[in-house]
C-alpha cells in the first residue's frame, strides 16, 4: 500500500474474488499487496470472535486500521489513537480502485485535487505521501522515468542521474513485472523522515514523489520536514486521523463482517 492516501480505497479489500467477480484486492494496483497481510486481519478478526462480549463486534475495516497504524510503529514511526466504531462495506469490486488511487504520474495539482475532493489538505497529501519510505514498487509504475521520458531528455532531469543509473541497473528496459525495487533506496525498512531528505536528492522514485519538492508550493513543506521529524510526525498523526474519517460505513451501508474473506 505505498502510495499516496493508501487507505483512501480500502472499502472491502480484504474480501476474496468470487465467480465472475473481481474483488477489489485483485486490481492490478493492489496485486503487490502481501497475501499474509489479508490472512492477518483474517486470523485477527477470528480470534476476537472467539471473545462471546466481542462476537460481531468488530469490524474488519476497524482491524485493519489498527493493523496499519501497529505497522507503523513497529517500523520506527510514531503511534497514534485510532477512532473505531467502522461498519464494513457490502461490495468489492476492481472497478472501485479506479479514481480512488493516485498515479505515480501525478503532478501536484492533481494530487491536491483528489486529496481535497476527500477533505484532505495539501500538507495531508505530503505527510500521507511519506508512506512511500517503506514498501516496494515494480518496475513498470516508474519505467517512463529511466528510459523514455521524453526525445530529448529519455531520463528524468529531475531524478537524481546516479539513483537513475542504479534503477536501469535493477529494471531492465524491457520490463519483468516480477522485479520490485524499494521505495525508499536509504532506509527502505524504517519509517521515518528520510523519504523528504531523498526528494531533496533527487531520488523520489515516482514522479508524484518528486514532485513535492520541484513545485515551489510544497517544497517548503519538504524542506522542513526533512530536518525536523517531530513536525513531521505530528502532521502525520494528523493526516492519518483525517484520513480515518474518510468513506466510513455506518450501519445504514454496512455490516460487521463474520470472515473478514468474504460478505455475510
Amino acid at each position: 500500500m505505498g502510495r499516496p492516501g493508501f487507505l483512501i480505497t480500502v472499502l472491502s479489500l480484504s474480501v476474496a474474488s468470487t465467480g465472475g467477480n473481481k474483488a477489489e484486492k485483485d486490481h492490478p494496483d493492489n496485486l503487490s499487496l502481501a497475501g499474509d497481510g489479508f490472512d492477518t486481519v483474517i486470523k485477527a478478526k477470528a480470534e476476537v470472535d472467539k471473545i462471546p462480549r466481542c462476537r460481531n463486534k468488530v469490524s474488519c475495516a476497524d482491524i485493519l486500521a489498527l493493523a496499519t497504524r501497529d505497522v507503523i510503529v513497529l517500523a520506527g514511526g510514531p503511534s497514534y489513537p485510532v477512532e473505531l466504531g467502522r461498519f464494513d462495506g457490502l461490495s468489492s469490486t476492481a472497478a472501485s480502485v479506479e479514481g480512488n488511487l493516485p498515479k505515480p504520474t501525478f503532478n501536484l495539482n492533481q494530487l491536491n485535487s483528489m486529496f481535497a475532493s476527500r477533505g484532505l489538505s495539501q500538507a495531508d497529501m505530503i505527510a500521507l505521501s511519506a508512506c512511500h519510505t517503506v514498501g516496494f514498487s515494480h518496475c513498470s509504475k516508474f519505467s517512463n522515468r529511466i528510459y523514455n521520458f521524453s526525445p530529448k531528455n529519455p531520463i528524468d532531469p529531475t531524478l537524481n542521474r546516479q539513483y537513475a543509473t542504479q534503477l536501469q541497473g535493477m529494471c531492465p528496459k524491457n520490463v519483468d513485472p516480477r522485479i520490485a525495487i524499494d521505495m525508499d533506496p536509504v532506509t527502505p525498512r524504517k519509517f521515518d523522515n528520510v523519504y523528504f531528505k531523498n526528494l531533496i536528492d533527487g531520488k523520489g522514485l515516482f514522479t508524484s514523489d518528486q514532485v513535492l519538492f520541484t513545485d515551489p508550493r510544497s517544497k517548503n513543506t519538504v524542506t522542513t520536514w526533512a530536518s525536523d521529524p517531530k513536525a513531521f510526525n505530528a502532521a502525520f498523526i494528523q493526516a492519518m486521523t483525517k484520513l480515518g474519517r474518510v468513506g466510513v460505513k455506518t450501519a445504514k451501508n454496512g455490516n460487521i463482517r463474520f470472515d473478514c474473506g468474504r460478505f455475510n
